[in-house]
């Protein structure tokens, strides 16, 4: 069953998704959370993520502004390797809290409560108005891709952030994808680099066929969203997503999921 949901969830988001710049991971994570332990759910789908952008770089990669990307990219690198680390770190320490419902004990991880907290600080970004016209100027490119790399180490969430300091560069449409995408590549090698050391501990290595199936639903989702959504705004869709990501994230914070 897991892997029909997660298939169908990375099919639908990558379609959603392709031309915002971010998405894919951020909603990702927490439909991986609701079957597999944090720090597995994050890095398969990190997994699902590389791949996928492996596709848009096929598509697009050639449009990428090489000059943004050594700016922005560089710092992303060395902060991913920061926050994919602490990821590594938090994740074994002991529940902060336990307590119980009826009959049912929740315990609350501090790797778990960190995560819904930073999930539900990027819902929010989506939602309030403040942040969506959040601008910044071609100055802060490295402190945005070290931003962005260390949440994307720690949380698999970058996408808002990359896109932020990015939406004024002057790029086009499709440079502006085809940058994002490539600093969003080599974060992803690189995080998936420090999760590899877990993998094999944490049965990562048993969950190759939904891996598999959600990266080629999201690489499908990937090319009809190519073709047929270059124009479409999905404001509407933005904000529904951004309430279900609270609902998870206040799930994942109580130890529910």
């Amino acid at each position: 069953m897991e892997i029909i949901i997660i298939s169908l969830v990375a099919f639908l988001v990558a379609i959603l998704t392709f031309f915002s710049g971010f998405g894919l991971g951020t909603i990702l994570t927490p439909v991986f959370m609701i079957f597999f332990p944090v720090d597995v759910a994050i890095a398969l789908t990190g997994i699902v993520h590389f791949f996928n952008n492996i596709f848009k770089l096929i598509l697009l990669g050639k449009k990428a502004d090489k000059q943004v990307v050594l700016r922005f990219g560089i710092p992303a690198v060395i902060a991913a390797l920061i926050g994919a680390w602490l990821l590594l770190q938090i994740t074994d320490l002991n529940p902060l809290f336990s307590y119980t419902i009826g009959d049912r004990v929740f315990e609350v991880s501090p790797v778990k409560f960190i995560i819904s907290v930073l999930l539900i600080i990027f819902a929010l970004i989506d939602l309030i108005p403040f942040f969506n016209k959040l601008e910044f100027g071609k100055d802060k490119l490295p402190i945005g891709g070290a931003l962005s790399g260390f949440f994307g180490g720690l949380s698999g969430n970058q996408g808002a952030l990359r896109t932020a300091f990015l939406i004024k560069t002057g790029l086009t449409k499709e440079a502006f994808i085809a940058t994002a995408t490539v600093v969003s590549f080599f974060v992803d090698f690189t995080r998936l680099s420090v999760y590899a050391t877990r993998f094999t501990k944490s049965g990562l290595h048993e969950n190759i066929t939904v891996v598999i199936c959600a990266t080629l639903a999201a690489i499908t989702g990937a090319f009809i969203g190519n073709k047929l959504l270059k124009k479409v705004t999905l404001r509407f869709i933005q904000k529904l997503v951004a309430v279900m990501l609270i609902i998870v994230s206040i799930a994942l914070g109580s130890g529910m999921i």
